[in-house]
């Protein structure tokens, strides 16, 4: 499956590339549209685990940790990051392509620029 986020309307929206586009709108199938995204990683390697809506990413990332504190992995749980609100559009889609790159996002996260805004 390949995903991909556009911003459209002030709302991010999540397309499965792999669907044929629609012989009447040109758009492949839409999986998603959410005015925030989040995207849930490991701190240390930047794996993705998750991403979408922010309720239920977040609600994702709080019972995976608790499950494997309950487990005795208390390093995996506590390596969980979530990051949400309205971010580039360009930078969520690298994370969803480039393995890792979502720690590289999280070291930038204060220098990005506001993912809601046109370009000028």
């Amino acid at each position: 499956m390949s995903l991909q986020y556009q911003l459209k309307q002030g709302n991010y929206h999540l397309y499965d590339l792999s669907t044929p586009a629609s012989k009447v709108t040109g758009e492949h199938r839409l999986r998603l549209m959410t005015d925030t995204v989040a995207i849930a990683f490991d701190v240390h390697t930047g794996k993705l685990h998750e991403h979408g809506n922010p309720l239920r990413i977040h609600s994702w990332a709080s019972n995976t940790r608790r499950r494997l504190r309950a487990a005795g992995e208390i390093d995996s749980a506590n390596s969980i990051v979530v990051v949400s609100g309205p971010l580039p559009v360009d930078e969520i889609n690298k994370c969803l392509r480039i393995t890792g790159y979502c720690r590289n996002l999280f070291h930038r996260l204060p220098n990005l620029p506001h993912g809601k805004r046109l370009p000028h």
